[in-house]
């Protein structure tokens, strides 16, 4: 197995040594230089999209939560198929009209005059919150080397972290894609054969998932805990309100920035659509099988016993678990490698944007002195690898569990930048102004609802901060109007 995944390793170095030779602009580094097709871009922003979280996160979810979890992917799914119809043509068409290699700049060059002020306030954000989605990221990495090696987490981020750092560091956006596509191929490939083999050992053991779920009690057999009314309403929308962070994720909507043409993007939808409802089907149902095997007894008992440590969040190792149990060393290390690519290529992805955020939208708003394309290249790939090594510290202190994390980024990343970005490409009357309260609405309305009323309400600050920033951006659109041109 450890030779599978060893195999893994050098396969991802020959692709980022074979690909760092075209990364030879600021231009390439940040965006690719419109070099990349549609088809690689999907897969990129697919395997970007589907992190620690997928594998680990939303299995674990699934397995400790049970049938409510289809809500969350449904929410995920729905998100994806709006993105990739309806933003995604409309993103290249505004991309080839401002010159911008980012989401920060796109929105700050549809404003002139406000450049710096959107530019440095979108770069803050998107820097803040990507430092968590990063080290969710490097944690999960750590805890799929713990559970099947034995190794010492710490070890597992150490590896994890320094692998992701030096091929981003290396070879810029090309490379990153390029290590994309090859890992979403990996990822599919995980969550299509597990599940199949998980199927077999059911019948083979006599294990009847379905009634093992209803065994389990309403709280986890129903698609609402149990719950009724405005309780249950409640948990639906929260769940499906993963499908509303999807409209503001720069990791993910810079795939779209940098697709050629309108033909590319019709291949690029069909592309990620099919790979996101395998991949989800895949993921929930590893989960609820995970639960009837251990309470089948197929899983041995220290295996359970992690599990069963709510506190250390140990229900995201089923995946791993699973793996260890039933699979032959060959298939677990292929299996382990798609676990392990979930995680490098989103954080490979995010430490990209965070540096791009530095070297385009801030250093390139203040400074005076114009870099030529060399030295702008070596800036882009310094302040990577201090991205890299700042999130590599946060993972080593991190408490809260890789579906937590993840949760707190991308409410506040999709909270700031989704109001803005949709009434930005569909609203003629939108605003400097409704950008920057936009921004501002999304950032405080995350931050003060994650940590003073979501317990109490029981509600997703995914849901809140989004819908506060929205209306936030529409008053001050029609308080503070652009100015019409003469």
């Amino acid at each position: 197995m450890i030779l599978v995944f060893i195999l893994y390793l050098a396969a991802l170095l020959i692709i980022t040594f074979y690909t760092a030779r075209m990364s030879k602009t600021a231009s390439d580094f940040v965006l690719g230089g419109k070099k990349i097709s549609g088809f690689n871009l999907a897969l990129s922003e697919r395997a970007t999209g589907e992190s620690a979280w997928l594998i680990l996160g939303l299995t674990g979810a699934a397995y400790y939560k049970g049938m409510q979890e289809i809500w969350s992917a449904l929410g995920c799914v729905l998100g994806i198929v709006f993105i990739w119809i309806v933003m995604s043509n409309r993103l290249r068409m505004e991309t080839e009209k401002t010159g911008a290699l980012t989401i920060n700049s796109l929105l700050s060059k549809k404003f002139p005059g406000a450049e710096k002020t959107i530019g440095t306030l979108s770069s803050l954000i998107v820097i803040f919150f990507l430092l968590f989605y990063i080290e969710a990221q490097f944690y999960g990495g750590g805890k799929v080397l713990f559970d099947t090696f034995g190794l010492n987490p710490i070890w597992g981020i150490v590896i994890g972290s320094l692998i992701v750092v030096f091929y981003c560091m290396i070879g810029g956006f090309i490379t990153v894609v390029a290590t994309d596509v090859f890992q979403a191929i990996l990822m599919i490939i995980s969550l299509i054969l597990l599940p199949v083999i998980l199927l077999y050992l059911a019948s083979k053991n006599n294990i009847h998932i379905a009634e093992a779920i209803q065994r389990a009690g309403e709280s986890y057999s129903s698609l609402t805990a149990g719950k009724t009314g405005i309780p249950a309403i409640l948990l639906i929308i929260s769940g499906m309100s993963w499908a509303l962070g999807y409209t503001g994720q720069p990791q993910l909507l810079t795939r779209m920035m940098a697709i050629k043409s309108k033909k590319d993007i019709v291949t690029a939808k069909r592309v990620a659509i099919l790979w996101t409802l395998i991949a989800y089907a895949g993921a929930v149902f590893i989960g609820w099988a995970g639960y009837a095997f251990v309470s089948g007894g197929l899983i041995e008992g220290s295996a359970v016993e992690r599990l069963a440590d709510v506190n250390n969040k140990g229900f995201e190792l089923i995946f791993p678990v699973i793996i260890n149990a039933f699979v032959t060393p060959v298939i677990a290390g292929i299996l382990l490698s798609g676990a392990i690519s979930a995680m490098m290529s989103t954080a490979s992805s995010e430490i990209i944007l965070c540096s791009s955020s530095v070297t385009e939208d801030i250093y390139g708003n203040y400074s005076k002195k114009k870099l030529n394309p060399m030295q702008s290249l070596w800036f882009n790939r310094i302040m990577t690898l201090v991205v890299g090594l700042i999130a590599f510290v946060m993972a080593l202190t991190v408490k809260d569990s890789v579906f937590g994390l993840v949760s707190y980024a991308w409410s506040g990343i999709g909270s700031s930048f989704g109001p803005a970005l949709l009434l930005l490409l569909f609203w003629k009357k939108f605003s400097r102004a409704g950008v920057i309260a936009s921004l501002l609405s999304g950032t405080i309305g995350t931050i003060l609802w994650k940590n003073f009323f979501e317990k109490d309400t029981g509600i997703s600050e995914r849901l809140t901060s989004f819908i506060f920033a929205f209306i936030m951006a529409v008053v001050f659109s029609y308080l503070f109007p652009e100015k019409e041109k003469e």
